[in-house]
């Protein structure tokens, strides 16, 4: 069966009206041709388009007078099932998730809840206490180095570390998720 002939220009409507041309006479089979080999229509359809695209960039094949367009369209379909099926084939098989087989990576809003909870709660502390919480733990020095950059002695970087490490403790003890900022009861202390 070798289809109407159609112009052999390429250019803008032409190539245009030759795929509607090629769609409206072979589209039909090519889809029924697909949908048997994958077992699935949309896969199937996607498999048309990709062939009408084939054939778009192609035209020459179509228009060339030699063997059936049917059946180019055919084999071009099957290559692209083809070719699916071994890049579906060369990917490591996906397995489902289950108390059994826990995801590789944990989630990533359970570190930002985590974030914003500890932000919150840092915000409750006095500005001296959270300088001396940033020093030791987020910029992670030692305590003399924390003492140097913050200009006070030693002990006292200790005391605040200390009495805000422990008023830290008592609001995520209260299961409260701190949203604004606030002096805690045992905190009031003179910051020297």
């Amino acid at each position: 069966m070798a289809g109407p002939r159609w112009p052999r220009s390429r250019r803008g409507s032409t190539d245009e009206a030759l795929i509607r041309a090629v769609y409206e006479e072979h589209g039909h089979a090519v889809l029924a041709y697909a949908t048997r080999l994958t077992g699935d229509r949309a896969t199937a359809e996607d498999v048309v388009q990709e062939t009408l695209i084939r054939a778009w960039r192609h035209a020459d094949a179509l228009v060339n007078g030699k063997g059936s367009v049917r059946g180019w369209l055919l084999t071009v379909a099957r290559n692209i099932i083809t070719d699916r099926y071994r890049a579906k084939a060369a990917r490591p098989a996906e397995v489902a998730e289950s108390p059994a087989t826990p995801p590789v990576e944990n989630d990533h809003a359970d570190s930002v809840v985590d974030t914003m909870t500890v932000l919150g709660a840092l915000d409750r502390l006095s500005p001296e206490h959270r300088d001396v919480l940033t020093e030791l733990y987020y910029r992670e020095r030692s305590v003399a180095e924390a003492a140097d950059s913050l200009g006070i002695p030693a002990g006292t970087v200790k005391s605040r570390s200390h009495y805000a490490l422990k008023a830290l403790r008592e609001t995520f003890r209260e299961g409260n998720r701190p949203s604004a900022p606030q002096q805690p009861a045992g905190l009031r202390e003179v910051v020297a």
